[in-house]
């Protein structure tokens, strides 16, 4: 109990000050706790449910969510999780793990490019925002990932949005992703409710102070901190994998 609680707080922390959903470390946590591949997934679904939820609502208060940007591709999102956990049920734990491993490389490799920013926003059809989301929505529950880590690039190098604007909008699009996919795993058999409702809870707090801290940290701190978190999950999953 104690160790769920522990563990809900910092990745409620992480979820609220990198805007993603928190999967990518609650994944790993929850494999190195002990919990198959499928059940450790179903669980950071359910803690993306509450993190997302919780921390769109402070970003909105704070004025850095522009729902009527993200809500086409948060659609999108809705009918690729939906997918999810269908898919899920017919891949081997250990090919879930392999694409997890390699989404983390991708991520850690995306923090060496720096993505550039733009003054002015572009307005892009939404025939082209939907299957966006579609796809990332797919993606990111098929292992139990947020998916604001693919998002917020193109949100920023294609659509010129601000960079805080689109972290705010990666966790808005989690919170649709992840209730899909928490319809689609739990009708898979996938979702341990107990553990991840306490784990839930608990990364609300956490939510709220990773949310101010994101405010008020630079970004070249933050990209510190993140590719140092991203390369000890790839250092831990290798061991686990190969």
């Amino acid at each position: 109990m104690f160790e769920l609680v522990f563990i809900g707080m910092l990745v409620g922390i992480l979820s609220g000050f990198f805007g993603i959903g928190g999967g990518t470390i609650l994944v790993p946590l929850l494999l190195l706790a002990g919990f198959e591949t499928k059940t450790a997934i179903g669980i950071s679904i359910v803690q993306m449910v509450f993190s997302s939820v919780y921390g769109s609502y402070l970003n909105n208060k704070k004025g850095s969510l522009d729902i009527s940007m993200v809500l086409i591709i948060g659609l999108g999102g809705f009918i690729g999780a939906f997918f999810s956990g269908y898919i899920a049920a017919f891949v081997p734990s250990k090919i879930l793990e392999i694409i997890f491993f390699s989404f983390v490389l991708f991520a850690l490799s995306r923090m060496f490019f720096k993505t550039k920013q733009h003054k002015n926003q572009k307005n892009i059809s939404k025939t082209i925002l939907f299957p966006i989301g579609i796809i990332i929505g797919l993606f990111s529950m098929l292992i139990g990932v947020g998916g604001s880590i693919m998002l917020v690039p193109v949100l920023v190098g294609f659509l010129h949005v601000e960079l805080k604007k689109a972290t705010s909008a990666g966790l808005f699009f989690v919170m649709f992703s992840s209730v899909s996919g928490l319809i689609s795993h739990t009708i898979n058999g996938h979702i341990d409710f107990n553990s991840g409702i306490i784990i839930g809870v608990s990364s609300l707090f956490g939510v709220y102070g990773g949310i101010h801290l994101k405010h008020i940290a630079s970004n070249e701190l933050s990209r510190k901190l993140l590719m140092s978190f991203y390369f000890t999950v790839i250092c831990y999953l290798g061991y686990r994998i190969f």
